[in-house]
């Protein structure tokens, strides 16, 4: 395909993903089934057009004065691809498989591409009514730190400290020429260009071996930041696909004992060859049969309670950006309501001296800080662990890290403009002894 006819393409999938409101892998995979005479490289191509169109749909509609799936790819082919007015001229010119030809109104728009009026909602690239929420949690920084979450992801790799160190990985994986993480000790990261194909990873012997784990290194930080130590009892509540259960039994070096479940025995059903290929031996998987019956038994006996808990997803915006776009008000406030649920469920497993861990996804203050703060006043039982003290799990990076996240009296934000990550958010929460 030309590079025209993919915009084309690109034009199209996002009308499909507007008109019949699906999600934006869904609609790509459709387009490739009904057009199998596109390659590999055209569909990344295609489905690189459509997700950066997706992260910078608002700004680029106020760039077009118009939020149509043409004008919406066109003003994203300036203001994130960068390219002048003859680049995009070449790629609409009319001809067989390519859009029409630029307009002299959308000539004009792109030269202009003036955003010096734009709201910050607009310049951020997310929905009108987040507004309110960024502000609580960004202030007068949202529109910057909305536009970082509108960023491309790059690829990150977490080590399997069990199996490998970090340089043999390193050097395992130098077709795809990763870098280490800044913050994690353990993690890769291999930077894509808009357009590349994702590499292989599940089919490099690195990852076959249960060297590494694709892992972003927000998340590998979370998990330090639980704090888990060899020896100890620990439960991973929202367990799912194992991410942090297989990180923290690397951090525990197969001593003690992690229980991993989750309410949706589905979202477990991953972990098991997961665990296989890491070598963890210290992890317990317990598949709920119903709320509370599979754990009754640890009431009162854990370390740490790990609660990865369900939220919003807006720190994860940059590898799923038309998510910002499908989520709606009542999605807040029902997450909301299932993490004051399953924090106050963490309760009666902490022993005497034990902690929670409390983590989201989430950049929004209501999920965060607000949790944390009611958590506490729920239980006063409980006192937050500084967060200065927290993060020492970093060792030398913890100095430069502190200066980098948004530390507050109650927990840990990071974001991808602050720590270059995607945005996680951790409080840990101690039980008197």
């Amino acid at each position: 395909m030309t590079p025209a006819a993919r915009v084309a393409a690109a034009i199209e999938v996002l009308a499909a993903i507007e008109q019949e409101r699906r999600p934006a892998a869904d609609a790509l995979k459709a387009w490739g089934l009904t057009h199998r005479f596109a390659g590999s490289g055209d569909r990344a191509a295609i489905a690189g057009l459509a997700y950066d169109a997706l992260r910078r749909r608002a700004s680029s509609a106020f760039i077009m004065g118009a939020d149509t799936p043409r004008a919406v790819v066109l003003g994203m082919l300036k203001r994130e691809r960068g390219l002048d007015i003859d680049a995009i001229a070449r790629l609409t010119d009319g001809s067989k498989y390519a859009p029409e030809t630029l307009s002299s109104d959308e000539r004009a728009r792109l030269e202009a591409s003036d955003m010096s009026n734009a709201p910050a909602y607009v310049a951020g690239d997310y929905p009108e009514w987040l507004d309110p929420h960024l502000s609580r949690a960004f202030g007068e920084a949202r529109a910057e730190e909305g536009a970082a979450l509108a960023s491309r992801a790059p690829l990150d790799l977490r080590t399997n400290a069990l199996k490998s160190e970090r340089d043999t990985a390193n050097n395992m994986l130098a077709d795809v020429h990763p870098e280490p993480t800044r913050w994690s000790p353990w993690g890769l990261r291999i930077r894509l260009s808009a357009d590349a194909k994702n590499p292989s990873i599940h089919a490099e012997p690195a990852f076959l071996k249960g060297f590494v784990e694709v892992q972003d290194e927000g998340s590998q930080v979370a998990a330090l930041l639980s704090g888990a130590q060899p020896g100890e009892q620990v439960i991973d509540l929202c367990a799912g696909a194992g991410g942090k259960t297989l990180a923290m039994a690397a951090m525990m070096q197969n001593k003690g004992q992690i229980f991993a479940t989750d309410d949706d025995k589905r979202r477990l059903a991953p972990i098991h060859e997961r665990l296989k290929r890491s070598g963890a031996r210290n992890v317990q998987v317990r598949t709920p049969k119903s709320i509370g019956d599979e754990i009754s038994d640890l009431a009162g006996r854990m370390d740490l309670v790990l609660i990865d808990a369900p939220c919003t997803g807006t720190g994860s915006w940059r590898r799923n950006p038309d998510a910002k776009w499908r989520m709606r008000p009542g999605a807040l406030e029902q997450r909301q309501k299932e993490q004051v649920e399953i924090l106050d469920r963490a309760v009666p497993l902490v022993k005497a001296g034990g902690r929670i861990a409390y983590i989201t996804c989430s950049v929004l203050e209501e999920e965060n800080d607000s949790q944390a703060r009611g958590f506490l006043a729920r239980h006063p039982e409980f006192a937050v662990q500084p967060p200065t003290e927290v993060i020492k799990s970093l060792g030398e990076r913890a100095f430069m890290f502190a200066k980098a996240a948004r530390l507050s009296e109650l927990g840990t934000l990071m974001t991808p403009r602050a720590t270059d990550t995607d945005g996680f958010y951790v409080s840990v929460m101690r039980r008197a002894g």
